[in-house]
């Protein structure tokens, strides 16, 4: 199945992409009062690797319009899952997280035919499928 209008639909799977790695943002900025109530506590290290991290996520929302932004995007769910290790709940809310990612990219498979690949833009002389006009 693709999308009638490739280009529409890349757009609004663009900023679903995007919507998800702010919301990811925000969700590793509550980690730290998880950590500071648990175990060793907050350190310096571990504070300073999650504010990293959450505006990482939230730079790579931005960045969703390039063609490298699904890419980074995709490589920072990596890091996002890993701040299971600082918080045993983080596996659980990242593990989501990267669920709703990786659905994502399959309905971007199955509506754009690849999931990082570019938007593919029918041509001026090539009928569309969505076009009534078209034999």
């Amino acid at each position: 199945m693709t999308a009638p209008d490739p280009v529409r639909a890349g757009r609004a799977l663009r900023g679903a992409a995007a919507g998800v790695l702010v919301l990811e943002g925000i969700a590793v900025l509550f980690v730290p009062r998880g950590i500071a109530q648990s175990g060793p506590g907050l350190t310096g290290f571990r504070l300073t690797v999650l504010l990293v991290l959450a505006v990482l996520l939230i730079l790579a929302a931005g960045l969703q319009r390039r063609p490298l932004g699904l890419i980074i995007g995709t490589v920072l769910q990596v890091a996002f899952l890993l701040t299971g290790l600082l918080n045993s709940v983080m596996w659980i809310v990242a593990g989501a997280f990267v669920l709703i990612w990786l659905y994502l990219l399959q309905v971007r498979k199955e509506l754009l035919g690849s999931p990082f690949g570019a938007v593919p833009v029918p041509e001026a002389g090539e009928p569309d499928e969505g076009d009534p006009a078209a034999p």
